[in-house]
């Protein structure tokens, strides 16, 4: 829909291991491009001018291309790679290092057209995670960014979401209506069965009423939707699935692949009816290719071998069977499998993958595409939106637990009658009456100071997954949402602290007059302030609450001793 990226990211590649294998990731397009992710998405156009290619968007039941005016092209993408290798980071938190890393895709070739729904499968083929590549990657034959290619799970998604209409205000074109977002959103919901929860929360195990795992795959999956992405990356989608949802999100993954979506996702253990849907599977053993081509065709390659699937057996079990590694035969199941894709290296099937491929990259490299023009066409959410959307869905979150929010106010208004009443009559201008105000002053600030800076400690860990996620895909920026999260947080800042004195000061007795009860107001509610942004850096600079909370204990020390009740400093 939008000409704005989302593409998940990874760290940089190792450049000793530059020379050492060289690898291409092309997207060949024709004119514009688009891209999301449902654990990861590159946008395009079409290599070639195919008919099969091309998007008929009066098939689409979603209204995505109604403003034509700053739509992408109708046509789709093609997704190449050639010689790709792809290792595991350092083990044991080490830096990565040609000794300590291992390689899990050895030099894959492949190629995803328009219209294709290409299945992933293999033995430990869903070990990707946070991988290291090797070599030079390219799109639209241009070098894409380091930062802009790393395949993660969708649990990044699940965890942080916290409104559909605020996701679609900040991915969505700004020249989108809000009648046609709303549409947009609606029909969403509908295709992936969710309108039942339109209304639920994504939670956690501790709240009442969450969605179950299986809907929270959907939701992950109608986000990326929001985009109309060319290219899709699924990453495991019908894990944690019954087997009607399973079938029901695979379903509408072929829906979308027919109307010209490129699709590539990994899959365990499918029945064969889900099987059966896929148009190509990618065979993998021990990171080299087994196979490459439809179901049937796979088959039938490995009848011809020597390996005939069973009657009544399902198809993708006895692939993954015979590529697996069994235990006790370690070594003849991996001469076995070595074999099968020496067989296929050499195969017909394998000289046609390599033509499309050679040929995909010859025209993106060759070809004239304005990538970098067409991308700015894309019209995000102005400076200052983002930033009220942000503060927008902060807000809501600290809204749907009323509460948790109703029993911190009052705790503090309790806190604030006992301080009060222990302090009770201290007006008199003796030196137990100075004792009493010096230490009334201090429980109001003490008060002020350590719960505020405890409580907000697991503020952006808790949204890390979500921030790093949608920083990276260019959603915003990180200043946008920092002000965004402390805007919301700023009324609970003010008025806690402001009616926290108004109790203590008039319940303790304290000096009577407008001007003394202000200044002690202003130093309370600054004190606070000041507390709360020193809890913020601590929960930004630890990405856990625990050792957030390790390294706070001692300056909260430093700060009560050096505050000048203790000791007086001259």
């Amino acid at each position: 829909m939008s000409n704005e990226e989302s593409l998940i990211e990874m760290e940089d590649p190792l450049h000793s291991l530059e020379h050492h294998e060289m690898s291409a990731l092309n997207v060949n397009r024709g004119s514009s491009a688009s891209g999301s992710a449902y654990g990861g998405a590159v946008g395009g156009g079409v290599g070639g001018g195919s008919e099969h290619s091309k998007r008929n968007s009066s098939e689409r039941s979603l209204p995505l291309r109604s403003y034509s005016k700053w739509s992408p092209s109708e046509q789709g993408a093609t997704l190449v790679w050639r010689d790709l290798c792809v290792y595991t980071a350092g083990q044991n938190g080490s830096s990565p290092s040609l000794y300590n890393m291992k390689r899990i895709i050895n030099n894959s070739t492949g190629a995803v057209q328009p219209g294709n729904l290409m299945a992933l499968m293999g033995s430990r083929c869903g070990s990707l995670r946070d991988p290291e590549d090797t070599g030079d990657d390219v799109a639209a034959g241009a070098a894409v960014r380091p930062d802009r290619h790393n395949i993660r799970g969708s649990q990044a998604v699940l965890k942080a979401l916290a409104s559909g209409v605020c996701h679609a205000h900040l991915r969505l074109d700004r020249r989108v209506g809000k009648l046609e977002r709303k549409m947009i959103i609606q029909d969403l919901l509908e295709r992936t069965g969710l309108m039942a929860a339109a209304n639920s929360r994504i939670g956690s195990g501790d709240d009442k009423k969450v969605l179950s795992g299986g809907e929270r795959k959907r939701l992950a999956f109608a986000v990326e939707l929001l985009n109309d992405p060319v290219i899709l990356f699924c990453d495991e989608p019908t894990t944690g699935m019954d087997s009607y949802s399973a079938q029901q999100l695979v379903q509408t993954l072929y829906e979308l692949a027919k109307k010209g979506t490129t699709i590539l996702c990994t899959i365990h253990q499918p029945s064969s009816q889900l099987f059966d849907m896929f148009n190509n599977v990618l065979l993998l053993a021990d990171g080299r290719v087994a196979f490459t081509g439809s179901p049937q065709n796979a088959l039938e390659f490995f009848a011809e071998h020597g390996y005939p699937c069973p009657e009544a057996y399902n198809p993708a079990d006895f692939l993954i069977g015979v590529l697996a590694t069994d235990p006790g035969y370690e070594q003849a199941s991996q001469r076995s499998a070595q074999y099968i894709c020496d067989l296929f290296a050499v195969s017909s099937a394998a000289k046609q993958r390599d033509m499309l491929v050679n040929l995909e990259i010859h025209m993106a490299e060759t070809g004239d595409y304005p990538f970098d023009t067409e991308v700015d066409d894309f019209k995000s959410a102005f400076w200052g939106k983002k930033i009220l959307i942000l503060w927008y869905r902060y807000t809501l979150s600290l809204l749907r637990d009323p509460t948790l929010q109703w029993m911190r106010f009052l705790q503090k208004m309790a806190m604030a009658i006992i301080i009060g009443l222990c302090f009770a009559g201290t007006t008199q201008l003796d030196q137990m009456g100075v004792q009493a105000v010096q230490g009334a002053l201090f429980v109001m600030i003490s008060e002020n100071t350590f719960n505020p800076m405890y409580t907000v400690l697991n503020v952006f860990p808790q949204g890390f997954p979500l921030f790093m996620r949608e920083t990276r895909a260019g959603t915003y920026s990180t200043a946008q949402y920092y002000i965004g999260t402390i805007a919301a947080m700023l009324p609970g800042m003010v008025l806690e602290p402001f009616v926290f004195v108004i109790i203590c000061y008039f319940v303790a007795g304290l000096r009577p007059t407008f001007f003394a009860f202000l200044i002690t107001a202003i130093a309370v509610v600054l004190v606070m302030n000041v507390s709360t942004a020193c809890g913020c850096f601590f929960s930004t600079a630890f990405n856990s609450l625990p050792f957030a909370m390790a390294y706070l204990v001692p300056i909260d020390y430093i700060i009560m001793i050096t505050s000048g009740i203790f000791i007086q400093i001259r």
